[in-house]
């Protein structure tokens, strides 16, 4: 069974959606929230290995023109 978000369930309920339609829809809004927390998981490890490399790079000009 998929999980689904109960406040547009029932906010489309109240717009005059079908039960079945108002379903499928909150679960389909459901799954998107989930693939975007991924997302935002793969951005975080792309963040610290740029960060790790603009440090090696900064470390490899100071040593070759001040050392």
């Amino acid at each position: 069974m998929s999980t689904m978000i109960s406040e547009v369930y029932d906010a489309l309920l109240e717009a005059g959606a079908s039960p079945e339609k108002a379903r499928r829809a909150a679960e389909a809004l459901a799954n998107y929230e989930t693939r975007f927390s991924r997302s935002d998981a793969d951005l975080l490890l792309i963040k610290w290995m740029t960060g790790f490399i603009v440090a090696g790079v900064s470390g490899l000009v100071v040593k070759t023109f001040f050392a």
